[in-house]
């Protein structure tokens, strides 16, 4: 079964560029990892199977378009093999931190993402996330029957 991550979390990146992966993230993971820009700006950990994997798909866009090839460079020169630690500590290379705008002393947030674990600057995840929580908004109100989504009888009108 392929690992899955799902939760957020709030961690402190400390004075040595390093980030705490929460336990239940960590179990997924041996000692290596690998980190990655990402979209929207923050940064992706990867298990090393599923980083092959989206190499493999990276890989392909090197016959594609200049678009696409210029993709999978970036993407690639913006990958890390990193160690985590017996404690769940990632050390962040300095260019990603600065690519994700995360500084030390700085909460960070660890987000799962189905198939890797995400990491964000708290104020850029305020404008890159409130899309998707309103689409989830959008979506559970527009799943609600008809009468529940109408206005009510006031106590006053009586059963």
């Amino acid at each position: 079964m392929a690992n899955r991550f799902v939760g957020r979390y709030e961690h402190s990146l400390d004075g040595k560029g390093r980030v705490i992966l929460p336990a239940r993230f960590r179990a997924n993971f041996d000692t290596l990892a690998f980190v990655c820009k990402h979209e929207e700006g923050c940064l992706a950990i990867w298990t090393p199977d599923a980083f092959d994997q989206k190499a493999e798909e990276m890989a392909l866009l090197l016959n594609g378009t200049p678009e696409e090839r210029q993709r999978a460079r970036a993407w690639s020169m913006g990958s890390a093999e990193v160690e985590m630690d017996r404690t769940g500590r990632v050390a962040i290379p300095l260019y990603l931190r600065q690519f994700a705008r995360l500084e030390e002393g700085q909460t960070v947030l660890v987000h799962g993402a189905i198939t890797h674990v995400e990491l964000w600057d708290p104020a850029l995840w305020e404008i890159q996330g409130a899309p998707g929580d309103a689409s989830l908004v959008g979506s559970a109100a527009s799943a609600l029957p008809i009468s529940a989504t109408t206005a009510t009888a006031s106590p006053e009108q009586g059963a």
